[in-house]
């Protein structure tokens, strides 16, 4: 599992979206990122279709994602 802790680009709290890791300033959750590349998308394409999340946020959960994998 994704450990999101370490990373500035997300916040969590039990009462905003059920308590799941969110790109901060947003209520979209950073597993949508992950499904949408899952299932083909681009970066490109996940940024317009969540117009809130900044490409620098993107960015920051991926490398968040690459450090974990190469630890685990």
């Amino acid at each position: 599992m994704l450990d999101c802790s370490g990373c500035a680009a997300v916040e969590r709290s039990p009462d905003r979206v059920s308590g799941a890791w969110i790109f901060r300033g947003t209520r979209v959750p950073v597993k949508a990122l992950f499904e949408n590349l899952e299932g083909g998308a681009t970066v490109d394409q996940f940024l317009q279709w969540f117009q809130g999340v900044s490409r620098q946020q993107v960015l920051a959960v991926l490398e968040a994602a690459e450090a974990s994998l190469a630890t685990a």
